[in-house]
């Protein structure tokens, strides 16, 4: 079975879908729940609003096979929004819970009225690392990756892989045992981004 790329209807499934190919994987999208629980490695991708995403997880019948999937101890890769739903909750539109994989929740950007500081935050931006990751095996500290977004995840656990900063340092990127998840699009990155979802095709044997 290849790599399977959950489809709820959101997020830019085919762009995730080619930039993993262009890395070397197959990758399958699919919400057929058969498909997810016999994949060797998954992807939830994820654009928009953080409640919209889990109705639509919800409204396929999606959010257990995605957490099954989480508890195999395969690996499991979140993108943009699709790393924000991994955590408990977001404070986007009110109080909205998320998968619950890890503990903390996403806040939104404050700007404080700072010059030059838009929300969203969009387009390139460095990735520091503050430990090794083995997503970013063979990528550079510091390297530029594509971010869209107005909320970011606040970890309660060590889980940081890398962090960014806008406002003050934010964490880009996680890893918790099988769980990866980036806040930037490593499918709108380029060769780093392609770097990335390299790295992670190969955890999946």
């Amino acid at each position: 079975m290849s790599i399977v790329i959950v489809d709820y209807d959101v997020g830019n499934l085919r762009s995730v879908q080619k930039g993993l190919e262009k890395a070397g994987a197959s990758a399958k999208i699919s919400r057929d729940k058969e498909d997810i629980s016999s994949a060797t490695a998954l992807v939830l991708p994820g654009v928009g609003a953080f409640a919209e995403c889990m109705k639509n997880l919800g409204l396929y019948d999606l959010l257990d096979p995605v957490r099954d999937f989480i508890g195999s101890g395969r690996p499991f890769l979140g993108i943009c929004v699709g790393y924000q739903l991994l955590f408990e909750e977001s404070e986007e539109f009110g109080h909205c819970r998320g998968i619950g994989a890890l503990k903390g929740k996403c806040v939104k950007f404050d700007s404080n009225g700072a010059s030059g500081f838009k929300i969203p935050h969009m387009g390139w931006n460095e990735v520091d690392f503050v430990k090794p990751g083995r997503l970013f095996e063979g990528v550079a500290d510091g390297s530029d990756f594509y971010f869209v977004h107005s909320f970011y995840p606040v970890p309660e656990e060590e889980i940081t892989i890398s962090t960014t900063e806008y406002g003050g340092a934010f964490a880009s990127s996680v890893e918790s045992g099988n769980v990866f998840a980036t806040q930037f699009h490593p499918e709108k990155s380029q060769r780093a981004g392609l770097k990335v979802l390299e790295n992670f095709s190969k955890l999946s044997g």
